[in-house]
């Protein structure tokens, strides 16, 4: 069954000693400040095993800014942030992400593979040699680690064309691969759909959705559009102009907890096709509509 085909996500019973564990994500009373500027403040979420967590919002209001914090690249102007239980930054490769995306020249003759093998062993320098058995053993599990999560995101037909030859969903599949070679605890996702046309972020998010349920990674995924995640969302995070919103999208991105968090009145419709439709925020148009209309 591939990620196109499945049903929507049902997030599973928790129970009592699921309830109990630490979360992988934990902020309290967290703030960001960046230039003198307070982007939000008094801010508190948690993030469990296995949970898709949506940030969404305007442009400008902090959203990859809550990222890079979840990193250690920017530290809490106000309160207290762990990730698995550490301080930001420090653990390591328990931690996949995946930034903004970046385009691909198509002349680079660069393999799907070798992209993906970057997230594994792109620390490393030089040529291989002939090592000893032990490093040759060590080798093929690397390479099988590969063909794993390339299977996983259903990137096997073509991971070895050219990645400059591949569409834009198809490298988006190979990049997602590459943020998971190291089997993180938790995924990192800056505005992953961004530039993919609707049927491409479709299958995106239903791969993400999955991810979250076979493989228990829990993922904090930057967003502009909520429409094309929202069967697989556990919660969402909508940030405004200082203030936040956190809990269920039906609970958040509705006209009353949006007019609240802006100050000013904002309507969410929801149009016939089922897709949800902000009006009267601060950032026209609507922030949640098919940016790839013509």
């Amino acid at each position: 069954m591939t990620p196109e085909t499945m049903g929507p996500r049902v997030p599973a019973q928790r129970t009592e000693a699921a309830e109990s564990e630490a979360p992988v994500v934990c902020l309290r009373g967290a703030a960001a400040r960046v230039g003198g500027r307070t982007l939000w403040s008094d801010v508190d979420l948690d993030v469990g095993a296995g949970e898709f967590v949506a940030v969404l919002g305007p442009n400008g209001v902090g959203k990859s800014t809550l990222v890079k914090m979840l990193l250690g690249m920017v530290p809490p102007a106000e309160g207290q942030v762990r990730v698995l239980g550490e301080e930001p930054g420090r653990s390591g490769e328990r931690v996949g992400c995946l930034p903004q995306r970046r385009s691909f020249d198509t002349a680079l003759r660069i393999r799907g593979t070798d992209i993906v093998r970057l997230g594994l062993d792109g620390h490393r320098w030089g040529v291989p040699l002939p090592w000893p058995t032990r490093f040759s053993a060590r080798r093929r599990q690397d390479r099988q680690r590969v063909a794993d999560v390339v299977e996983l995101v259903g990137a096997t037909a073509y991971a070895y064309r050219p990645i400059g030859a591949c569409s834009g969903g198809e490298q988006q599949r190979l990049l997602i691969a590459q943020a998971l070679v190291r089997r993180p605890e938790l995924l990192l996702l800056d505005e992953p759909l961004d530039s993919l046309d609707l049927s491409h972020q479709a299958a995106v998010a239903a791969l993400i959705g999955r991810i979250c349920r076979e493989l228990g990674t829990a993922v904090v995924m930057v967003a502009h559009d909520v429409n094309p995640i929202l069967p697989w969302l556990d919660r969402a995070v909508y940030i405004a102009e200082g203030g936040v919103a956190a809990g269920p999208p039906e609970q958040v991105v509705t006209t009353e907890a949006l007019t609240r968090l802006y100050g000013v009145p904002v309507e969410v419709l929801r149009a016939s096709d089922g897709r949800l439709v902000v009006v009267g925020t601060p950032e026209p148009p609507a922030v949640h509509v098919d940016r790839h209309a013509s």
